[in-house]
């Protein structure tokens, strides 16, 4: 198990053009999808989240109306003055949490989220291997660049090659 966040970042990056023909070959063989999440959720209680928040640092949250509206609640202001303060429109995923190119989410201190009760669904889902809507051919797209910076999708990853037998030849 690798957990060592230089190390993710180097093999994840290394990896992505086999990463990408991983995903291509979950589309077209026949795997028992259950048998997958529940190595996922495996290599998931190996890792010690609070001993990285890296996805807190790297990745954004995309925030669905609901969750804005629990937030709000939650600082008890209006969903106006919420996203003012904390949130931002991004082109590509609509509504996001604020972040600090420093320090990463708004919300991160330290390694905790101040907000963990309380938090986004994308968050509570992260890294989406065992919970996320769709079937895990239709999420491997994301999980090509998580396993850059997670070491629950870099190691589920790894582990899932070897559940398949696939191949990491270039062919």
């Amino acid at each position: 198990m690798i957990t060592d966040l230089v190390q993710i970042r180097r093999l994840g990056e290394h990896k992505r053009g086999e990463n990408e023909r991983f995903r291509r070959h979950l589309k077209t063989y026949r795997y028992v999808e259950r048998r997958l999440r529940q190595i996922a959720e495996q290599v998931e209680e190996q890792v010690d989240c609070l001993a990285c928040a890296n996805c807190c640092r790297v990745a954004t949250a995309r925030l669905l109306e609901r969750d804005i509206e629990r937030l709000a609640k939650h600082f008890r202001m209006s969903v106006e003055k919420f996203k003012q303060e904390y949130a931002e429109q991004s082109e590509e995923e609509g509504w996001i949490l604020r972040r600090d190119p420093e320090r990463g989410c708004v919300f991160l201190s330290g390694n905790e989220c101040t907000v963990y009760d309380v938090r986004p669904a994308a968050c509570v889902d992260f890294p989406h291997m065992v919970r996320g809507s769709g079937s895990i051919p239709s999420r491997m797209w994301q999980f090509i660049d998580r396993a850059c910076y997670c070491p629950i999708v870099y190691n589920t990853l790894e582990e899932w090659k070897k559940e398949t037998g696939f191949s990491r030849g270039t062919g």
